[in-house]
C-alpha cells in the first residue's frame, strides 16, 4: 500500500477524507471536465451531504473516492488523502487496484443508489453480507454465522432472513442489507449515494435515522449524496452544493439552509414545499447563469 509520507501527521489533526482540486474528464475528450476543481473535507464521526441535480457531479466524485471510475473515464487532476488510522495519510489517487480493494468494503465502503442492481438476485443476502467479512476479517463457520446474525439485526431485518435472497425482501429491506454490508468491517468512511431515492417516505426516515445511529456508533465519517434539502436538514453537519461540475457553495448545514449565499443554492431551496403544503412547486430558474459563464463565475457576477 502506498504512503503519502509528505502528509503524514498525527489522525487527531487531519479530516478523515480531504479532497484536493478533483477534476474528472472522458478519457478521450481531456478537456471536457465532467467535475471540475472540486475540494472540500470529511471530518471523523461527522456527516457530509453533496447536493445537486442529476448530472451535477455528486456520484463522479464518490466513484473517484473509491477508485471505481469506468474505464471511459480519467481522474486527470487533484489528490483524494485519506486518513488511514494504520498507514497514516494515504493518497487514493497513487494506489494499485490491489491496495483498493483491500480499502473498500473495509475500511472505505459505499451504499449505491438501487439496492436490486447491486445485490445479486441468486446468492442469498446472507452470504453476500459474509463475503467481506471473509476476504477482510478473515470469519469463517460459526464465527462468520453468528456476525451476519448480528448484523441483520442492527439493521432491523431478523437473522433467519440470511437465508432469503433480495427478491424476497421489501425494497426497505434490502436497502437495509446494503447498509448491513457497508458496516460489516466498520468502515471509517461510509459513502451513501442516495440511499433512499427509490424508498417511500416512512421507511426513507427509518433508514436515516439507522444511518445517523450507525455513524454516531461506530464513529463513522459519512459522505451522503443527495438531491433532496429535507434530508440535509436531518442529517448533515456540512453541505456542498455542486452545480454542473463544480462546488458552487459549502459551508455548515446552518450555513448553508439558513444564510445561502449563491443563486443556485437558493433556486434548489426555492422548491422545497412547505410543511403546510401551501407553496406551490416551481422550476430552477437558470436566468443567473448566461452564455458561457461556469457555475462559478455566474455565481461571482450574482455578487457584484
Amino acid at each position: 500500500m502506498t504512503v503519502d509520507l509528505q502528509t503524514k501527521q498525527p489522525a487527531q489533526s487531519l479530516p478523515l477524507l480531504q479532497l484536493e482540486h478533483v477534476s474528472i474528464s472522458p478519457k478521450k475528450m481531456p478537456h471536457r471536465l465532467l467535475v471540475n476543481d472540486v475540494s472540500f473535507s470529511i471530518e471523523i464521526g461527522k456527516t457530509t451531504c453533496v447536493v445537486g441535480e442529476s448530472g451535477s457531479g455528486k456520484s463522479l466524485t464518490a466513484l473517484a473516492i473509491m477508485g471505481l471510475l469506468s474505464n471511459q473515464l480519467t481522474l486527470n487532476g487533484g489528490r483524494v488523502l485519506f486518513n488511514d488510522a494504520e498507514n497514516g495519510v494515504i493518497d487514493l489517487t497513487k494506489l494499485d487496484d490491489e491496495s483498493l480493494r483491500k480499502l473498500r468494503g473495509d475500511k472505505i465502503a459505499m451504499i449505491f443508489q438501487e439496492p436490486m442492481t447491486s445485490l445479486n438476485p441468486v446468492l442469498t443476502v446472507g452470504y453476500q453480507i459474509g463475503e467481506s467479512l471473509t476476504t477482510h476479517l478473515g470469519l469463517r463457520g460459526e464465527h462468520l454465522n453468528s456476525k451476519i446474525a448480528s448484523l441483520l439485526e442492527m439493521v432491523g431485518i431478523p437473522a433467519e432472513r440470511a437465508q432469503s435472497y433480495p427478491d424476497e425482501l421489501s425494497g426497505g429491506q434490502r436497502q437495509r442489507v446494503m447498509i448491513a454490508m457497508s458496516i460489516a468491517c466498520e468502515p471509517s468512511l461510509l459513502i451513501a449515494d442516495e440511499p433512499t431515492t427509490a424508498l417511500d417516505v416512512t421507511v426513507q426516515a427509518q433508514i436515516l435515522k439507522l444511518l445517523s445511529e450507525l455513524k454516531t456508533r461506530m464513529n463513522m465519517g459519512m459522505l451522503f449524496i443527495t438531491h433532496d434539502f429535507g434530508v440535509v436538514a436531518d442529517i448533515a453537519d456540512n453541505v456542498v452544493v455542486m452545480f454542473r461540475g463544480q462546488i458552487v457553495e459549502s459551508g455548515t448545514r446552518e450555513q448553508v439552509l439558513c444564510n445561502p449565499q449563491h443563486p443556485y443554492t437558493k433556486a434548489l431551496l426555492a422548491c422545497v414545499p412547505d410543511a403546510e403544503g401551501e407553496k406551490r412547486l416551481k422550476p430552477i430558474d437558470y436566468s443567473w447563469l448566461t452564455g458561457d459563464h461556469t457555475a462559478a463565475e455566474a455565481g461571482e457576477a450574482m455578487h457584484e
